[in-house]
């Protein structure tokens, strides 16, 4: 049990505030989208009992690469939209085991749910980031709607698919140089679409499952939802824009985007620009 309620403490009260936002933008209808979050031991210490395991699953695959890590993470089948209303319901704090081969629930799924079927998913992505940057400790997938809708009618080659969003806004370049990783469509919830985003998550914050959503990993909520946003906006001009029958008049050329790179001093994924 918590030593407070559900609003004093901090990591809950921004998983509160971010199923919130992507309930109302429209992102996360239903039971769609997942969230985990690595949390820093001591912080957990000062709302939760860590002595107190309420249950102990096995997982169907081992990460002993986060033994004994804390998350905070949405639960399987929950809907955003009820968070803020029920989080110890809605969300759980977790414990990897020792071993790596099981989770240790600390608090919340107080209904006997337990944390999203894309739990694979999250725990490879958060080793591979990890491995990138100690600092990033979100994994955020939504069902950004722009976003999708732009998997059915572009060129899914992540060079191209990269370089459309970077041409759709100014800020794109600067928000997301290493650009956007794309998977084949694979069924949600198994171990095979978990390795598929991990994979990609070893040269990209961002992962687009077609049909489906978005991954975004970075260094706090509010960091990566930003991240995601930004893709959402440039997704969405890009569908406004693509059925203009006057077709586009002017548009960011690849010398453009050079200036901004330079300017900005970012390194733009490789093969996009010929920066020399």
């Amino acid at each position: 049990m918590s030593f407070m309620i559900e609003n004093e403490i901090p990591f809950v009260r921004e998983m509160m505030e971010v199923t919130r936002n992507l309930w109302e933008m429209g992102w996360g209808e239903r039971n769609g989208g997942n969230i985990s979050y690595l949390l820093q031991e001591d912080i957990v210490k000062q709302y939760i009992n860590v002595l107190n395991i309420e249950r102990s699953v096995v997982l169907p695959f081992p990460v002993p690469e986060l033994a004994g890590k804390y998350f905070i993470v949405t639960g399987t089948g929950k809907y955003f939209k009820n968070v803020v209303m029920n989080p110890e319901e809605n969300l759980g704090v977790i414990r990897v085991s020792k071993d790596g081969n099981g989770i240790e629930i600390l608090w919340g799924y107080k209904d006997g749910s337990l944390p999203t079927s894309e739990l694979a998913a999250h725990f490879m992505s958060h080793i591979e980031r990890l491995k990138k940057d100690e600092n990033h400790r979100v994994i955020m997938h939504t069902h950004a709607t722009n976003i999708l809708a732009m998997t059915f009618v572009h060129d899914l080659d992540e060079k191209k698919f990269t370089k459309t969003l970077w041409q759709m806004c100014t800020e794109c370049l600067v928000v997301f140089p290493d650009g956007i990783g794309v998977i084949p469509w694979i069924v949600p919830g198994t171990n095979e679409i978990g390795k598929s985003t991990a994979q990609k998550m070893k040269d990209f914050r961002l992962v687009i499952w077609p049909q489906h959503g978005i991954f975004g990993a970075g260094t706090t909520i509010d960091e990566t939802f930003g991240l995601i946003e930004t893709v959402e906006k440039a997704a969405q001009i890009y569908m406004l824009i693509s059925s203009h029958q006057g077709g586009v008049q002017q548009s960011l050329t690849d010398q453009k985007l050079i200036d901004l790179a330079k300017e900005f001093d970012v390194k733009p994924l490789a093969g996009v620009l010929d920066i020399r």
